[in-house]
């Protein structure tokens, strides 16, 4: 008897704690939402160039300066007669799938040419 009321009391002790931590937690979460209504109270025009700058932000080039499309560009502006998809694998250290990807934007773009089938020039 002695034993389960321990025990009980071990039990009731825990919860008290996990009922602090959890109040803990809630103000923590009922915090940012106080300051998202603050921001909704700005004028719609400010949040304008925000979104820009949140997009800008996503597209700038990685930490080392190339991008994908720069790597592959490079590497078929080097060749005169042209580089062949498995040539560019092997320059370039890509996936297929980055490098099929990297190739059609490319070409989209009117940088690249394809003269035959797995044969990449620049334009």
């Amino acid at each position: 008897m002695k034993n389960l009321q321990s025990q009980l009391k071990t039990v009731s002790r825990s919860l008290a704690a996990l009922s602090k931590q959890v109040e803990k937690l809630s103000s923590q979460v009922a915090k940012p939402k106080a300051v998202k209504k603050a921001a909704a109270k700005k004028p719609a025009a400010a949040k304008k160039p925000a979104a820009a700058k949140k997009v800008a932000a996503k597209k700038a080039a990685p930490a080392g300066g190339k991008t994908v499309l720069d790597t592959v560009f490079d590497a078929i502006k080097r060749s005169k007669k042209g580089v062949t998809v498995a040539q560019l694998k092997i320059k370039t250290q890509l996936d297929a799938r980055q490098l099929s990807n990297a190739l059609y934007k490319l070409s989209k773009k009117g940088m690249v040419t394809a003269p035959s089938r797995g044969l990449y020039v620049k334009k």
